[in-house]
């Protein structure tokens, strides 16, 4: 049986929805701040080793977050329409380039000179559409929607159904309004605000289509703004693909009794802060241990094990690894050879490794 969500998001009562947190949520929060102090430390010291992690993330970010929408591509593919090599072929293809020119303007762009307002939202939907046919994109809902499911036998379940059509554009501008209200006064943690928005703005659904796919990359935009930049080096989508059933079942727990104003939204949060501290723990894998022993082979290792593709050149390798050298490149990819983690190379200057395995 479904409900009609009225109205009545979190950011109507915070005090009601935040304003007593659990103490495993505090952890998680304690957690993320730690690492992002640190994260922070590392983005002065190592730029042009985050940079390479960037061009890694851009493209695992678009092919996640496409990819839990049913929108796919095969790999060289999408890295090809990330890289801006070639031009979509087909509808997927189209959506796929355009969540890549969203995701560029909000890794590009200073955070706060994006006005974050809901006329701003409607601009970045436009751009996430912006190689298909016209269709009415950029513009709030018209007609009412549906958040389903598809089971394993191909048939569909209700999730929640959403803020009808004729109460979105209101939903929205109040969801805004009382955002940044609640920003200004700094009276909550601002990830907890920054989960408490994309939770109401998945329940709310203002869009026809790609409303998933938006409050991915709204979350990357409202954590920069507020300093968490560990999106920018690790694919958060791709985690939240990862734990696909985990995400949505956080969703149907947290949108249950939305109409009565009674919703509980920690399982969401919990879900959102763990996202976040997975991140951090992988960055911190990646670049964490870069003046140790044994970091350099590490960052080759880590690029054969994050690579997109399964194949890859050793000029790929150098560019993600600025600080190893050309032997040491040659060195580390000869041993993972040997234990069968690679095939042997493709002959000639463009030589193409393959993966054979991730478990090393």
């Amino acid at each position: 049986m479904t409900h009609i969500v009225l109205v009545v998001p979190t950011f109507d009562d915070l005090q009601k929805h935040l304003g007593r947190v659990p103490a495993d949520v505090l952890m998680l929060l304690r957690e993320v701040d730690q690492a992002q102090g640190r994260e922070e430390a590392f983005r002065r010291q190592h730029p042009a080793q985050l940079d390479a992690l960037t061009q890694i993330a851009r493209v695992q970010s678009t092919e996640a977050s496409n990819a839990i929408e049913g929108i796919t591509a095969p790999s060289a593919r999408i890295k090809a329409l990330v890289e801006e090599r070639t031009t979509p072929r087909n509808r997927s293809e189209e959506e796929i380039a355009g969540y890549r020119t969203v995701l560029d303007l909000i890794h590009s762009t200073r955070p706060d000179a994006i006005p974050f307002t809901p006329n701003v939202v409607k601009q970045l939907h436009s751009q996430l559409y912006s190689f298909a046919p016209d269709r009415g994109y950029g513009q709030f809902k018209t007609t009412d929607n549906l958040v389903e499911e598809e089971l394993p036998d191909g048939s569909k379940r209700v999730r929640f159904t959403p803020v009808p059509a004729w109460r979105t554009e209101e939903a929205m501008r109040q969801l805004h309004e009382n955002y940044t209200a609640a920003t200004n006064s700094s009276s909550y943690h601002p990830l907890l605000l920054t989960g408490a928005y994309v939770l109401d703005f998945l329940v709310i659904h203002p869009f026809s289509d790609g409303n998933g796919r938006m409050s991915r990359l709204l979350t990357l935009l409202l954590l920069y703004r507020n300093n968490y930049e560990v999106g920018r080096f690790v694919s958060l989508e791709k985690l939240i693909a990862s734990t696909k059933e985990t995400y949505y079942d956080a969703l149907a727990a947290s949108t249950t009794a939305w109409d009565e104003g009674d919703q509980d939204i920690f399982p969401w949060l919990r879900f959102f802060l763990g996202i976040l501290v997975g991140a951090y723990r992988e960055f911190e894998d990646r670049v964490g241990a870069l003046g140790g022993r044994g970091s350099k082979q590490e960052s080759v290792r880590q690029f054969v094990r994050s690579s997109i593709s399964d194949e890859f050149t050793f000029a790929e390798v150098q560019r993600a690894c600025p600080a190893v050298s050309v032997d040491h490149i040659r060195r580390t990819l000869k041993q993972l050879r040997k234990n069968g983690v690679l095939g042997p190379p493709t002959r000639g200057r463009n030589a193409t490794y393959r993966r054979l395995r991730t478990d090393f």
